[in-house]
């Protein structure tokens, strides 16, 4: 029997590239079909250079159309490689089925307690009855599989639907993919952006992360290329800032409001969380020094017209517990657990606003020309 173009076209809608959710029909890589006597031309754009890629589609291809009409029908395609732009690294069009809310947790400056504050969240989280999970997107310095206790562990590869994903490591019912799982404690990662982005593609979309209500991310301190690189591939629900009350702290954070605000990545900030607000003595209990000075982050929150989300005190056991891998939200009925779950709270109740009044974020498009970025 000959086939005629439409129900070749109907055949090659039951072809998807690897990876994708969306047929090579109706992702408009087919450009022409032409059909003769035994023959069938079909010209196909492909964003896959490797002759490995070409012929596992070719196979696809074939073996379903002679299976449908005839083996002595030849196919002959046409590839016409679509060539990306270098600096645009992470898929754009991609989703995290079964993922509700993504939230990125961010810090203009290191050392200010991010990926603390992104550990105790996710207890508290966690706590409440939500499930969680942590990307730990600090790709040159990962904290979270050390506060976690995990940093030995290793993600194991399980069959979803036909393919292998990374099952990310759990604990204490957070599920946990970072980069430190793949190094050592002593070794620095020394990646070019293109590299470090191309292992957070595979962190975020080959693993098997399943149903969450809530994953964060625990993005590096700053406003670079891994930012970009995130936003370019997930629709962010919302972000958090995290800054210290010191000046030099508050200037980064400002710049990270900043960075979200932009017309063209618009990502609701959902509030700024101040960490090392002040210390309470022990033997003072009623006294409190503020170390670093008082009420800056607040105050930057004011300035901005952006919630505050609540202070976290400087107090010895929120270090030691990030140290010995079991998160300070895990100490029932303390002063620490009652700050954590505060915060969470109002992060919650300023989500909701936000996922009452607004529209899913959208992933942005990002190019660089000539080392400035330009955002469309």
């Amino acid at each position: 029997m000959k086939p005629n173009k439409e129900e070749i076209l109907e055949v090659l809608k039951t072809i998807y590239f690897d990876n994708q959710k969306i047929d090579i029909v109706s992702d408009n890589a087919v450009l022409n079909v032409l059909v003769f006597d035994k023959e069938i031309i079909i010209d196909l754009n492909t964003n896959n250079p490797s002759l490995q890629g070409k012929n596992k589609i070719k196979l696809k291809i074939l073996n379903s159309i002679q299976n449908k009409f005839s083996e002595d029908i030849d196919v002959k395609i046409n590839f016409k490689l679509i060539k990306k732009s270098p600096n645009t690294i992470l898929n754009t069009n991609r989703k995290l089925d079964g993922v509700q809310n993504i939230i990125a947790v961010s810090s203009g400056k290191g050392g200010v307690g991010k990926s603390t504050v992104t550990a105790n969240l996710a207890i508290s989280l966690s706590e409440m009855g939500f499930n969680v999970g942590i990307l730990d997107a600090d790709i040159y310095g990962p904290s979270i599989p050390v506060m976690f206790d995990v940093f030995d562990s290793k993600p194991l590869a399980v069959n979803i639907d036909g393919k292998s994903k990374m099952k990310p490591v759990e604990s204490f019912g957070i599920k946990i993919l970072s980069i430190g799982f793949f190094t050592k404690l002593d070794q620095a990662v020394i990646w070019r952006g293109p590299m470090a982005s191309k292992a957070l593609n595979q962190m975020i979309f080959d693993a098997a992360w399943g149903e969450l209500d809530f994953l964060l991310i625990d993005l590096p301190p700053g406003t670079g290329d891994i930012h970009l690189s995130i936003m370019q591939s997930l629709p962010i629900s919302g972000a958090v800032v995290v800054s210290t009350p010191q000046n030099v702290a508050l200037v980064d954070a400002r710049k990270g409001v900043s960075m979200f605000n932009q017309e063209n990545i618009n990502v609701p900030v959902l509030g700024i969380i101040e960490n090392m607000s002040y210390f309470t003595p022990l033997e003072l209990p009623n006294n409190k020094y503020y170390l670093f000075g008082k009420e800056g982050a607040k105050n930057l929150s004011t300035d901005l017209g952006v919630p505050f989300l609540g202070e976290i005190p400087l107090i010895q056991s929120i270090r030691e517990s990030g140290d010995c891998g079991r998160p300070a939200a895990l100490q029932d009925e303390t002063e620490i657990q009652s700050v954590f779950n505060d915060i969470s709270k109002n992060m919650l109740s300023e989500l909701l606003k936000r996922n009452n009044k607004l529209p899913e974020t959208e992933v942005i498009k990002i190019t660089t020309m000539s080392g400035c970025s330009a955002i469309k």
